[in-house]
């Protein structure tokens, strides 16, 4: 567990908001998980919300370094996207997208949270149309929007199901889209 106050609020954040929800943890739970005084957490965040924001924007930048990393792991192709998220989806502790799930519960597009969230989003699909660009699509950019479609699709229909046949269908799709 990292010893940093801050980092120790994140991760726990982090892990809480996730499976149980944003609206449903509280600052005093937060405090309780993170070991972290209320003066620490206030010096470090002016907010709950401020909290949220933090957190998303470290879920954002892993959840992309994991992608990439098993995209390359798996020959860098731009399916590779959905076999990844299909092992993903059998993890018993998968719960959805943490930014899909904070849109959901921020659901006002103004709101710090959300932008953090599409932000992170948006992330992803210059990934992907980087992919689909590199494979040689000549309508990469078209294509990028298309694929996550297809991945946000499988992640809600995953939350459903518990388990990795939504991502396998949806590179089905996508490959009829690549042909």
């Amino acid at each position: 567990m990292p010893t940093r106050a801050r980092d120790r609020l994140v991760e726990a954040a982090g892990e809480l908001f996730y499976a149980e929800g944003i609206r449903a943890v509280g600052v005093e739970r937060l405090l309780a998980a993170s070991g972290v005084g209320r003066a620490s957490f206030y010096r470090h965040f002016s907010s709950k919300d401020e909290l949220v924001v933090a957190m998303l924007r470290g879920y954002g930048e892993r959840w992309c370094r994991w992608l990439e990393e098993e995209v390359e792991a798996r020959g860098g192709s731009p399916l590779a996207v959905f076999d990844a998220l299909a092992d993903s989806f059998e993890d018993p502790g998968f719960r959805g997208c943490a930014s899909i799930n904070a849109m959901v519960e921020a659901a006002d597009p103004r709101s710090p949270a959300h932008r953090v969230a599409a932000e992170s989003k948006r992330a992803v699909t210059d990934y992907v149309d980087g992919l689909l660009e590199r494979a040689g699509q000549e309508r990469h950019a078209e294509l990028a929007e298309q694929f996550m479609i297809l991945m946000d699709g499988a992640i809600i229909t995953a939350v459903r199901e518990r388990h990795g046949e939504p991502a396998r269908r949806a590179r089905a799709v996508a490959a009829r889209l690549l042909d």
